[in-house]
């Protein structure tokens, strides 16, 4: 085994909020380490940091203290290797699925020809062919997000980070949403970051779980869940699987006070 450098690297981030006379510390040394292509979910109790985390690997805010590094570069704001998800699908509602797909390829200065190929390769990846020229107010709530999710693999980034993307979706939705996720996933690969409040939905989805605790924001525990398994019902339905979440959640819902743990290294 040999170590390669980390895609994402988190060293001890703090980050504070000024409340009137006071400050509030979201985040508190958080140090962290992601793999190239690594699919890690970040779970945890309100109030741990999750989001924060989330916009300071986005460039969107800056740490109070520490680093957010990606390839070994600080991040120092918004950058095209970064693709965003957030819960609230951000389309632009006057552009059809096809329009919003290629707008961040149009303003690259991509070809049309180009542009409109890459564009339905990943309309097609995520099953929305029929709806490509659908305005997104015709569309599911789960059609929507699967438009957004080919918006950001459509400008090719390195790296996906999510912010709890399928949380206002009903159970089933949300259920074909993460098979759908990982098949692109599994396809055309990125490192992931997925932030959400689910613990099935951490499990399911991870080759690691990153536990937060609140008050302030720290990384709690660190589950490693493995590549090795199938992600489909038999998987949901496996005492692997049971247990893999009852750790997670004992983890998430029974915190004893620990202030972290140590991160293991990223290796080939």
């Amino acid at each position: 085994m040999t170590s390669n450098p980390a895609k994402i690297s988190v060293q001890g981030v703090t980050k504070t909020f000024a409340l009137g006379r006071e400050t509030f510390t979201a985040l508190d040394d958080v140090s962290l380490d992601i793999a190239d292509n690594e699919f890690v979910t970040v779970v945890g109790p309100s109030g741990c940091g999750k989001s924060t985390l989330l916009n300071i690997l986005a460039g969107l805010e800056e740490p109070t203290r520490g680093r957010p590094l990606v390839d070994g570069v600080p991040v120092s704001g918004p950058g095209p290797e970064r693709g965003v998800i957030f819960q609230q699908y951000a389309l632009f509602p006057w552009l059809t699925v096809r329009q919003n797909v290629e707008f961040g390829l149009r303003t690259a200065g991509m070809r049309k020809g180009e542009r409109r190929a890459r564009a339905e390769h990943f309309i097609s990846l995520v099953g929305l062919d029929q709806f490509a020229d659908s305005l997104p107010k015709t569309l599911s709530g789960g059609m929507r997000q699967r438009c957004a999710i080919a918006r950001a693999y459509a400008v090719d980034p390195s790296i996906l980070l999510m912010d709890e993307p399928f949380g206002a979706l009903d159970a089933l939705t949300r259920v074909k949403l993460q098979e759908q996720l990982l098949d692109t996933w599994s396809k055309e690969k990125r490192t992931v970051l997925f932030i959400t409040h689910d613990v099935d939905e951490a499990v399911f989805l991870a080759n690691r779980v990153i536990v937060m605790a609140a008050g302030p924001g720290r990384v709690y525990d660190v589950i490693e869940v493995g590549r090795n398994h199938e992600r489909n019902e038999q998987f949901r339905l496996s005492p692997e699987f049971a247990a893999l979440r009852n750790r997670v959640w004992h983890s998430v819902y029974h915190q004893d006070g620990r202030t972290a743990v140590s991160q293991p290294s990223t290796t080939a």
